[in-house]
């Protein structure tokens, strides 16, 4: 039963053990740097924007299609939003719903040649790759644009308050864990409970309780280390926001398992009667709107709009969700396994720039963990029939 769990769940449990394995070797490499308080909070804020982007490529990689323009597009999107504030000084709120629109707008364009017209998706985005970056570099003259408004800046470098008033240790974000792990363990609980219920598969025993162990300890030693700077970062806020939001959409509504029929087999999903134009257009439409949120929360750490914004982020986006497990034939991917793909992207960046490796090796070492990701993706497809 065990040796059978192990080998359904090969994916999800192949990249978690690989994230452990370079935390530790990066954190022993660096002389116990990679885990300081303040590294942690600075892998944050550096790989938010990526991890955005990777939720929303998930669910493109799963219809079985690509984005290569996601990267133009957070660099157009950041030069507009400094035009309307810096330039014009439209309120912040205002200017940042204009912007999530004009990313939407965007990816509506893009979703109808791919999902009506039936063009491929790596010509459209690629398209969209060269006229967003052209785009960006006419409106903004080939100059930067900043600085922005403190309220604009705090999104992607401002922190939680600590309500309790907190002396050297913040105790809002110690609260939070303790308040998230009960929740945790509840809800894997009641999970657990209702599989058993319906006579599904489970994990066993053992590996369960385990699970929840590893977990509150792991959620509470990260909160631990962010009271001991900080507190919660608000990036980290919106990214859990997300992480749930999206969580939820793949794994409970119907429209997620829409996106999820597409990718396995798109004549049969169309024939199970799933509006696969529709879905496959609100799919670009979101990821568009996901990539004009990376780009305003790298202009907000930047303080600038700059032309090179956004240069090679749909490489990092595509790397964390394959790394992550999903698959290059689509019909597999999860958000949480983009997530933690993107972070085993985020920490060997940061890892080997504490050691003081290049950025030609930073490359070629990622590129080597992507090749590896995607021929252990196809090993398994091959293996499975």
């Amino acid at each position: 039963m065990l040796g059978n769990f192990l080998k359904s769940n090969v994916r999800q449990y192949s990249m978690i053990i690989s994230l452990i394995f370079i935390m530790v070797l990066f954190q022993v490499l660096t002389d116990g740097l990679l885990l300081k308080p303040l590294n942690i909070t600075n892998l944050i804020l550096q790989n938010s924007y990526i991890l955005v982007l990777a939720i929303g490529m998930v669910l493109v990689i799963i219809t079985g299609h690509i984005d290569l323009s996601v990267g133009s597009i957070a660099a157009f999107v950041g030069a507009i939003s400094a035009i309307l504030m810096v330039n014009h000084e439209i309120p912040t709120f205002v200017a940042v719903v204009l912007s999530l629109i004009i990313g939407a707008l965007i990816g509506a364009w893009q979703g109808f040649w791919i999902a009506y017209v039936k063009v491929p998706a790596f010509i459209v985005t690629l398209a969209g790759m060269l006229l967003f970056r052209g785009l960006t570099m006419i409106v903004l003259e080939g100059k930067s644009i900043a600085p922005f408004p403190e309220s604009f800046q705090k999104m992607s470098t401002g922190f939680m308050p600590d309500v309790f008033g907190g002396s050297g240790l913040h105790v809002t974000t110690l609260m939070i864990g303790i308040v998230l792990s009960v929740l945790f363990v509840l809800g894997e609980i009641s999970n657990r409970k209702n599989q058993i219920k319906h006579s599904l598969d489970v994990q066993p025993q053992g590996i369960f309780l385990a699970k929840l162990a590893a977990t509150v300890i792991i959620l509470n030693l990260f909160t631990y280390s962010l009271a001991l700077y900080e507190g919660i970062p608000n990036i980290l806020v919106i990214l859990a926001l997300l992480i749930v939001v999206y969580r939820f959409f793949t794994n409970r509504m119907k429209a997620g398992r829409h996106v999820y029929a597409i990718g396995g087999n798109e004549k049969a999903a169309l024939l199970s009667g799933v509006k696969t134009k529709k879905v496959t257009f609100w799919v670009f439409v979101n990821m568009g709107v996901l990539s004009a949120l990376s780009g305003l929360l790298f202009a907000a750490r930047l303080n600038a709009a700059t032309p090179k914004a956004g240069n090679l982020f749909e490489l990092d986006a595509i790397a964390a969700c394959f790394i992550g497990g999903a698959s290059a034939y689509g019909g597999i991917g999860t958000v949480p396994g983009a997530i933690i793909g993107g972070l085993v992207m985020g920490i060997m960046n940061n890892g080997m720039s504490l050691l003081g490796l290049g950025i030609d090796w930073q490359q070629g070492i990622k590129g080597l963990v992507l090749l590896a990701a995607v021929a252990f993706d196809i090993y398994n497809k091959n293996k499975a029939s």
